[in-house]
């Protein structure tokens, strides 16, 4: 499946068939509460004691900016151990109550091998209604893994505070939960990690013994899809986790159908992150679906693209990657590529993005479709052209008519009817 930023498009289905999802994070504003603070006063005598003042007095948001601020500084000293490796820095923060989560939490970012931390936060603390004393502060986390400086991830949760008159207290840290991306598995989840070249690959303890031969697999499937950066260099990592039943439907949201193999996902800063079902995709289809997935976060744009008349060229694109190489009449979904144009397919690859609840036969021909597509237009005029094409469409917007023109110097409405004659001739 891929979703465009502009449309959402409909599932890819077999033990190898996959979601896109490409998404942007959401940025929320808050409005200004009354934070309770501390206040200097004087005793009589003149010594000055500190005390905390009335959450009705004062000036509230001069109140809820310091507030904000020294949280800023707590989060800055706790993103610091983080990258120090210090435990039990990271811990100090927060009350005794959040530990286990946050233990979780730096467990889990150490082995993906965090080199940049920063927490950010966003807007001003709200009190909370039910939790008297507490205060919520949306904070702006930013992350790289296992590339030094690289351009960072965004997520925003929620966190929520006490105020103990000496500084805030960390006294959890809310699931991200965003409608586009849902919850990351670092958030949620222990994880173990391989790490290669090029892709790490994580999942949880109980799959721990699958992680060499996965990261075998995901290094090869990798040399595949760096030759499809069709925009600048190739992805500075591809992050790969492999989810188990229960994990399948918590990451990201969770709620794919059980046929799904896997899917990938745009966090942000450039990045994609890859998700494997564990349950969904057999050994033999798990090369295809990697090199599948991997030509995604290479080839796409991270705002998107243009919407669902495309959809052919962004799936056929990662299926011709996916085939590896192997000869059209090997493909595994030509069965239902022969049922789809001898259904009734109106010859137009435009029109071939399947609906979200289509028969599992419809979404396979459809994506089948896109490869041969793509195929034909490769075995014409080579990869570099074709990538050419796909850069013009997808990154710069350009119709298929002028890509077509100044990508293989032909009419778009030419090179089209001849894909469809192709696709027909394959399918008799």
């Amino acid at each position: 499946m891929t979703d465009g930023l502009d449309e959402a498009a409909p599932r890819r289905i077999r033990p190898l068939w996959t979601v896109l999802t490409l998404v942007v994070l959401l940025l929320i504003t808050c409005g200004v509460p009354a934070a309770v603070l501390t206040a200097a006063i004087r005793e009589p005598g003149g010594r000055a004691v500190v005390q905390r003042a009335d959450p009705t007095a004062g000036d509230p948001a001069r109140d809820a900016r310091d507030f904000a601020a020294r949280i800023a500084a707590v989060l800055n000293r706790q993103s610091a151990a983080l990258l120090a490796g210090d435990l039990a820095g990271f811990l100090a923060v927060a009350e005794p109550s959040a530990h286990t989560d946050l233990r979780r939490r730096f467990n889990a970012l150490r082995a993906l091998g965090v080199t940049t931390w920063r927490a950010e936060v966003t807007g001003l603390p709200t009190a909370i209604g039910d939790r008297p004393g507490e205060w919520r502060m949306l904070v702006r986390f930013q992350y790289c893994f296992a590339v030094p400086g690289c351009r960072p991830s965004p997520v925003l949760a929620g966190t929520r505070w006490r105020d103990d008159a000496r500084q805030p207290r960390l006294v959890a840290v809310e699931e991200s939960k965003s409608a586009e991306t849902g919850t990351r598995p670092w958030e949620v989840s222990e994880l173990a990690v391989a790490t290669g070249a090029r892709t790490s690959v994580a999942t949880t303890p109980a799959l721990r013994g699958k992680l060499p031969a996965l990261l075998t697999q995901a290094e090869a499937a990798a040399k595949v899809a760096d030759r499809y950066a069709v925009a600048g260099s190739p992805p500075d990592r591809y992050r790969i986790y492999y989810a188990g039943p229960a994990e399948w439907e918590r990451w990201y949201g969770g709620g794919r159908p059980k046929w799904t193999g896997g899917y990938a996902v745009t966090v942000g800063g450039g990045h994609h992150e890859m998700v494997i079902n564990a349950d969904g995709a057999t050994a033999a289809g798990l090369d295809d679906l990697l090199r599948h997935e991997l030509t995604h976060a290479a080839s796409l744009p991270e705002q998107g693209y243009p919407g669902r008349s495309i959809w052919w060229l962004v799936e056929g694109l990662a299926e011709y990657a996916g085939a590896g190489g192997q000869p059209v009449s090997r493909y595994q979904g030509m069965a239902q590529v022969r049922e789809l144009v001898r259904g009734g397919w109106n010859s137009r690859l435009d029109d071939l993005a399947p609906a979200d609840d289509a028969p599992a036969a419809r979404v396979a021909g459809s994506y089948g479709l896109g490869y041969l597509a793509v195929r034909h237009l490769v075995d014409r005029f080579g990869e570099q052209r074709l990538l050419a094409f796909v850069a013009a469409v997808l990154h710069d917007r350009t119709p298929p008519e002028q890509a077509a023109e100044e990508a293989f110097g032909e009419p778009w409405s030419a090179l089209h009817g001849q894909c469809v004659a192709y696709i027909r001739t394959l399918a008799a």
